[in-house]
Formats: C-alpha cells, structure tokens, sequence
C-alpha cells in the first residue's frame, strides 16, 4: 500500500476535524454518508437485544501507526463500549513505553493501548494484564477506569471479605488523590454531570509523582510524549519476543511436550561434548540456582576474540522459570601494565552502532552533558554505543524517579527539575542529536571502542596509555601480588623455618662432633 493510499484510507484526526466543521449540521440525505469522516453500521445490543450504532473511525496517529476507533451506542438501553484495533501488522518485535508523570499535565499524555498490551504502575504495585480489547485514553482516563472498576464491588467486598475490601480502598484512596476528587464519582451519573466534572490537569492540587509502564509484545501500542522524542519523562525500549509470547499472539504454534522433552534430554547428555572446531569454540555450561525464583538454572560461558583486541570471556544466565537474565564479560587476558584512556568524538548516528566493551573496572564520562560514571558502574557489558547509553538512561531515570526524589517537597522538586532537564540533554545525546564526546578509563586496559579504521587509526578516537598510580594499584589489589621471583622467596622462608625449627638439634650436633674430636 503506498502512502498516498495510506493517507486517504488513514487520516489525521486534525484532517478529520476540518472534515467535520465543514459539513453542514443537516445531513439527512443518502448522498452526505460519503463524506462524513465515521461510518455508521447497524449492530444489535447484547443487553436489550434492540439495534444499536456503531460508529467506526479509521484514522492515524502522529509518530505512530494506523488504528480503528470503534464505539458502540444503544439508545434503547444506554449501552456503550468503545476499543480500539491496529490497522497495522504485528510488529518484528516487541515495546515497553514509560513515561514518568510528575505533574499533572502529565495526565493528559494520550495511551494507545491494544489488547495485548498489560501496564504496570510500580510505585503502587498495580498491574493491568492484557485485555480482551484495545483502548484509546488518557493517563486521567485510565486512573478513572481503574477507580470505577475496582468501586464497583466494594460495598460487597466489606461484607464478605474485610481484608481485601480494606487493601482494595488503600489503592483507590492513593488513585483519587492522583486525581484530586474528593469523592469516586458515581457511573450513574448522567453524561452532562460527568463532563462538568472538572479535569484533574486543571486542578492546583499536589499529586504524587508516579510511573506508568505500557509493555506491549505485538508493537502496537503507545504512550505520547511531550514536544519531541527528546521527552526526558519519557522513553521506549524495543526488544525481542520470547518464545510464549510469540504463541500467546499465535505466530507460532506450541511445542510437542514430548519432542521438547526429547531435545531436553539430548541437550543435557550433550553438555559434555567437546566441538571439534577448537577450545575456542566451546560453551561451558554450570549448573546453578536462580538467585530470583530459586529454580536450577544454566550458566554459560564462551571465550570470544575481539579483532585488533584480547580474548575475553562472556558469560550469561537465563531462567526458564521466572525470566531473569543476566549477562557478564571479564578479560580472558593478563592484567595490563598500563591503563587505557580512549576518547571517542560523535559526530553522527553512524557511531552509535560501534561495538564497545566495558570492563568492570571502566569509568565512563561524556563531559558535554558532565555526566561521569565511576569505576565499576554498570559492571561489565558489550554492546553498542547507542545500547550501553540507553541503559545508562534507564537506570539514571529509575533511581531519579522513586524513592525520596518522588516527593513533592520543594528540594525534590527542584531536584527534578535539574534531571529532567540532564535527562533531556542524555536523550539528545544518545540519540546523536548533537556531537558529544565519550572518554572510556580504564586502568586494567580492559575495555575496547570498536576502530572503524582497523588497522588504521581511527580520526575519530584517540587512544593513550598511562602509569596507574599507587591508590590504583591498591584499589585493584596490584600493590601485594609478586609475580617475579616468587619461588626464590618460597625457598628462603622454607629455610628459614627449618633453621628455626631444628635450630636446637642442629647446635647439639656440632657439640657431640666437638667433643669426638678433642677425644
């Protein structure tokens, strides 16, 4: 389908918009059904069983997709329900979309939502599982939407189960305080009532900063952000399904339990086979336990050559169970006797994609934003530039939006105000927005920025080696290993012991051979 094509079946709902105004407000006639923006179809309530209307809406969405916006009316009943389709196809992988909400224009932040789609609040330990339809809302409009349902069985809930009705009415009460309502509106409120209701973004209340986290495996969901991608509040991850979500969106079909019960049994009889390529090619497997569900999990271990580089070693664990992943790179070399400053300049996105290995002992700074990462921060990883950036924006933003700087207390306010805007500016960064500079320290010369040159220099990286201090030497345990003349001194002090130990016979034996002699 072209793009032509894709606007015409597709509008912008502002294009939508101007349609609507310019139509005349009597349209009774068949001939005006074309130009209305909506189709209207016939479709029986499932309530009353009267005929009721929908109205479906094809329309796209600015730096997303194409949807379907369907909504259901029956006049006999007062029925309705509204959702949301892709119009699109399942996305090559899949998108976790956060977005911090601090101040209540936050809440105006639109959410696309498919049915795939679950969301998490983690600040109130709230998780929305998938549904049976999409949705088309605000941040405002979904805390309204988990008010009313969870209201709805309460009254029954302090009755019958007293402990669930009173954790349940903990949750609405932080809920409402979001929205600023003195009370959980009622449903059954007219239309006219509820829309006088005043908008929790209009109101001059303090609200508690908290984060909203849309986990979509189809790629078809959507959280908005403010101005540009360059939002410090917000951020989108993509990243590859997993086997159960590729069968939970039926794109492939179940394993035979017996077949995979076969290939477990072969896989584990199979560990001990050495390949014939070489040692280097070999992946160690240790058996372990996983430190988050307790389950018996697999370890495994490779030594990998980096071109122009040393052997390093890459190791990584993976829970069935629970899905915890982790992932570790250490040298496979011997220690340096010099450390190694790299200076990489980023002119364009191009750099981004350079391979880059940071050992555990690496200090990482990008001077343009004065954002300095100590030794040991984020221990070791190989990625690309782009990756290790992105997840140094995850776990900046994390730490910076929970915790004690989620308070509204004028300190963290300001606080935060700083960070979004340090946020805004590692955005910028990460995405190569602008040029910047990345220096990489390492004083074990452990870690390594793909040349694009090699062998050549690289114009756009400098590499320098230096003396480690004596402080750094100590730090990393250097100052009391002796790795010369070792044997020598194992010699003299097993000497020395003996001498100490027999010290005494040895004085008896020169005084019984003194006294043949003289004899």
């Amino acid at each position: 389908m072209s793009h032509d094509t894709k606007e015409q079946l597709f509008p912008a709902i502002g294009t939508i918009a101007d349609r609507a105004d310019q139509l005349p407000e009597n349209e009774a006639s068949a001939n005006s059904d074309e130009d209305r923006p909506m189709q209207e179809i016939e479709s029986l309530c499932m309530k009353c069983g009267e005929q009721g209307i929908t109205r479906m809406l094809l329309t796209s969405i600015p730096y997303f997709r194409e949807i379907i916006v369907m909504s259901f009316r029956c006049e006999h009943c007062g029925a309705s329900n509204n959702e949301i389709q892709s119009a699109g196809t399942i996305r090559p992988e899949g998108i976790l979309c956060t977005a911090r909400i601090l101040a209540r224009s936050d809440l105006n932040r639109q959410i696309v939502r498919s049915a795939n789609a679950s969301i998490v609040i983690p600040e109130l330990q709230l998780t929305l599982p998938s549904s049976a339809r999409g949705q088309l809302t605000t941040v405002e409009g979904l805390i309204r939407d988990i008010v009313s349902d969870l209201s709805t069985d309460q009254p029954l809930r302090r009755v019958q189960d007293e402990d669930s009705y009173t954790k349940i009415q903990s949750l609405i009460d932080k809920l409402i305080e979001i929205l600023g309502d003195d009370e959980v509106e009622d449903e059954s409120k007219d239309d006219q009532n509820s829309a006088s209701v005043r908008a929790a973004s209009e109101k001059d209340l303090p609200m508690p900063a908290f984060t909203v986290k849309l986990d979509d495996p189809s790629g078809n969901s959507w959280i908005e952000f403010i101005g540009s991608m360059s939002d410090p509040k917000w951020n989108m991850r993509n990243y590859p399904r997993t086997l159960q979500q590729n069968i939970e969106l039926g794109l492939v079909a179940a394993p035979d339990e017996s077949a995979s019960a076969s290939c477990f049994c072969f896989f584990h009889r199979s560990k001990s086979i050495v390949p014939v390529a070489g040692a280097d090619e070999e992946i160690y497997v240790f058996p372990g336990t996983c430190s988050s569900c307790g389950h018996p999990l697999d370890t495994m271990m490779k030594k990998v050559n980096i071109p122009y580089f040393k052997d390093i070693i890459i190791m990584s664990t993976n829970c069935d169970r629970c899905g915890y992943r982790d992932n570790e790179v250490k040298s496979g070399a011997a220690i340096s006797e010099h450390g190694k400053r790299m200076t990489l300049k980023v002119e364009d996105r191009e750099d981004l994609s350079r391979d880059i290995l940071k050992s555990e002992t690496a200090g990482l700074s990008i001077p343009e934003i004065d954002l300095v990462l100590t030794h040991g921060t984020l221990g070791g990883r190989f990625t690309t530039l782009e990756g290790i950036l992105e997840q140094v924006y995850e776990e900046l933003s994390d730490k910076i939006f929970s915790g004690d700087s989620a308070s509204n207390t004028p300190e963290a306010m300001q606080e935060r105000v700083r960070f979004e805007k340090f946020l805004g500016d590692l955005k910028e960064i990460k995405s190569a927005a602008r040029p910047f500079t990345l220096v990489l320290d390492d004083p074990l010369a452990n870690s390594y920025i793909q040349n694009l040159y090699a062998p050549d220099p690289d114009p756009a990286m400098t590499v320098e080696s230096y003396e480690r201090t004596w402080d750094q030497n100590e730090e990393l345990g250097l100052n009391d290993i002796k790795v010369e003349g070792y044997e020598s001194d194992r010699a003299s002090i097993v000497g020395d012991a003996s001498v100490n130990e027999d010290g005494e016979s040895a004085s008896e034996k020169v005084a019984v051979e003194t006294t043949l002699h003289r004899s």
